[in-house]
Parts: structure tokens; sequence; C-alpha cells
């Protein structure tokens, strides 16, 4: 009789043990697909990574980028999240610093993807991008890339996309704009980031083919220089009509600011990545000290169903107007979200490209900031020509 007791209990222990351990089994399994935000259980988490200059001369552009994605991705989870194949998941978000060197992209890319199972990345700089290109799609991740450079779309990478439009689009008429304005002789003055050399390449020859000449050709690197003082000397000395400047918006800004001190009058062609309210943000508030600049055309003076709600939400918590890079931010992560619901799926990254047309077809009225026509075969956002110049002080946007 002791026996079949002692052989009820050891049974007993065992059937616990079994349940126990099929328990803890089941919870392990939905803990780790609520991490990696993967199919099963009952959703989880979908982590973005984000690897961006927070630090550094470039700081400000960073955090800009950074601030759109975040009130997009507070948005979705406070209103409850999103619902993809039938399961509601929500955003987690993991910021890292790369002070605009691509080499830090690519390491901090792979650790979110190693620690976090990141299946998107964003980047605000090209030289970031094609660090992360080398490899991501052996990684199986998806670079949610912030910059206007051709090249990053013309390499046939299959899990790249390219959120602002081509800026190759733009030599033109920002040529031809300088030189009836102002002449044929134009002064080299932009970033030294491989973005800046792509930029200058494509616009010297579309420069001279229309007659101009190029008096000068240097870079600045805003990674080491803070004074341009003597780089600008230099390029004046050429008695050039226009300055060709870019960058970021701040250290770009305190070029042409020098350009001016020095007795400058022409006019400015710059490069996309600067923002023309940022820069007269950066110069007392006004546009003075632009005069002539041609660019792309400042958020706050565009019209679409949802740029006024956005430029309200972003005032509630900053001092300032919001930039483009803070919008196209806003707007990438809605037409990520419904790529997703089209494609059924958080992490089959393939049948996510596939959708993102789709997704952008599908963007809420109230989320259009910038309005998203098309996503092409090569991942690249489609959009309208943007383009703006000042004269007399003020911005002018010109029709296209």
């Amino acid at each position: 009789m002791h026996s079949l007791k002692k052989s009820l209990f050891g049974s007993f222990l065992l059937l616990m043990l079994l349940i126990l351990g099929a328990c803890g089994s089941e919870e392990e399994a939905n803990d780790a697909d609520a991490k990696s935000g993967g199919s099963g259980g009952s959703g989880g988490e979908v982590t973005i990574g984000y690897s961006g200059p927070l630090s550094g001369p470039a700081a400000s552009y960073g955090e800009e980028t950074l601030k759109g994605l975040k009130i997009a991705v507070e948005d979705i989870n406070e209103a409850g999240g999103f619902e993809v194949d039938g399961k509601t998941y929500t955003y987690k978000l993991e910021t890292i610093d790369d002070k605009y060197l691509p080499n830090e992209t690519a390491a901090n890319a792979k650790r979110s993807v190693q620690e976090e199972n990141a299946k998107f990345i964003y980047s605000p700089h090209s030289g970031g991008i094609y660090a992360m290109q080398v490899f991501n799609e052996m990684e199986d991740f998806i670079i949610m890339g912030y910059t206007s450079e051709p090249g990053v779309t013309d390499q046939g990478n299959k899990l790249n996309v390219r959120i602002p439009p081509r800026y190759d689009q733009y030599l033109e008429p920002f040529t031809d704009y300088e030189m009836e304005k102002f002449g044929k002789k134009i002064a080299f003055l932009p970033t030294a980031s491989q973005y800046g050399k792509d930029w200058a390449e494509m616009l010297k020859p579309v420069w001279e083919e229309k007659g101009g000449e190029v008096v000068f050709n240097e870079s600045i690197d805003f990674s080491k220089d803070t004074d341009f003082q003597t780089i600008v000397a230099n390029a004046l000395e050429e008695k050039p009509d226009v300055l060709f400047i870019g960058g970021p918006s701040e250290p770009t800004a305190l070029v042409a600011k020098q350009a001016r001190d020095l007795g400058f009058e022409g006019g400015f062609l710059i490069m996309d990545q600067a923002k023309l309210d940022e820069m007269a943000a950066v110069l007392g508030g006004n546009y003075d000290m632009l005069e002539g600049a041609i660019s792309t055309t400042p958020l706050i003076h565009t019209e679409f169903p949802g740029t006024e709600a956005y430029i309200k939400k972003y005032k509630e918590n900053n001092d300032r107007d919001p930039s483009a890079e803070s919008a196209f931010h806003y707007v990438s992560l809605y037409v990520l979200t419904e790529a997703m619901k089209a494609a059924g799926s958080v992490d089959d990254t393939k049948a996510i490209m596939a959708a993102f047309d789709e997704g952008a077809k599908n963007l809420p009225e109230d989320k259009q900031v910038y309005m998203i026509p098309e996503v092409g075969e090569d991942g690249g956002f489609g959009s309208m020509l943007r383009i703006a110049y000042v004269e007399n002080g003020e911005i002018q946007v010109m029709e296209k």
C-alpha cells in the first residue's frame, strides 16, 4: 500500500512537471514572438531601428528626422496599435547615434537586427544607407532611407526604400533660375559627405551644358570644420555669381552668412538637404541673407490634406515649425504600416516591399502631410516637385 501511494505521488509530480514545462515553453514562445512581432500569438511589438546623427554638427538634422518618427510611433501606439492579419501590434523605437559616420550606421544596424530582431532600420544619410546595403539583404531587414540620392535606389537592392524624391529632378530648374537672375559663374562649396559629392558631380555637367562655368570646386567637412571663412573667401576670390552650398541646415546657413559678411551679393543654389526655413531660423529668423536662394519648398508653405494638422501637433511640443525631414519620416511610418497590412505580415520583408505601393495608396487622408502617389519597384517614393526661392525677403513657391 505504501509503495502504491509512493508510486501515485511520483506520477503526480511527473505530471505537474510536464504541465509546468509546457506552460513555460509556451510562455517563452509567446515572449519571443512578442519581441519579434512575428506571426503567432496575439501580436506584440514591431521594432523600428533608427541610426542617425544625434551628436556633432549634424545633430539638429538628425534630431529633426527623429522627431517625425517619434510622433508617428506615439500616434499609432496611443490609437491602440495597428492590425495585421487579425493581430494587433504596437511599435518600439530603438535609436542609436551614429555621429553621421557610415561605419557607425552599419554597426548600429547590425546591433538592432541581432539584439532586437529589427526588420526596419531608418537612416537619414546616404553614406549610412550605402553602408547597410552591403549586408541588409543577407540579414533580411528593410532600409528606410531618408536621402534624395538617386544612387541608393539605382543599386538594385531589393530591401531598400528611398523616402524623399530624387534630387536630380531639381538640377535644371535650380540652374535656370540662378543663371537667369545672377549669371553663369558658380562656386561649389557643398558638404564633403558622399551625398554632397554626388550632388556636385550631377550638377556640374548640367550647369556647363547651359553655358555656365564652375570657377571654384571644393567641399566642406561639416563633421570637422566649424569656421568656414577661409574656404568661402577663397571661393569669392574667383568672383562667382552663384554659390552652390548645402548639407545640414544649420552649418549651411553659417556658410551663407560668412559669404554675405565677406560681401557676396549673388545667389545661392542650395542642395535639398538644407531647408530654407531652417536656415532662416539660424540667420535671425528672416530670409534677408538668403535673397536669391533656391531650394525645396518648406513644409509650412505646403498644403496637403494632413499638413495643417501635423504642423499643429508638432508645435505642441516644439517652439519652432516642423521641417520636411520630420514630416516625411512621419508619413513614411504610416506608409510602412499600410504596407504591412497589405502584405499580411510584419516580418516577411519581401512581401512588405512588394506591398509598399499599395501602402502608399492606402495612406489615410488625415495622414497625408505629403502626398505619396506611388512607390516604384525600386523602392523610391514618388512625390510632386517642390521648389521655392527667396525674393524680396520672402518665400515664393515656384509653380511646376
